[in-house]
């Protein structure tokens, strides 16, 4: 049986030099989608690829 499911989530605030916000910015408007989307996809690969 098909079961909804919505992920758990936190916000949290971070500050970003300007420079790197714009770059995340014009990424995600060209990709089509949120700054937000695009920064959790970053972290989740810098983490998953992360030398211990």
């Amino acid at each position: 049986m098909f079961e909804v499911k919505k992920p758990e989530m936190t916000n949290k605030t971070f500050r970003l030099p300007t420079e790197l916000v714009e770059r995340l910015t014009k990424i995600a408007q060209q990709k089509g989608i949120s700054v937000n989307s695009l920064v959790r996809q970053c972290c989740e690969y810098a983490l998953e690829n992360l030398k211990e």
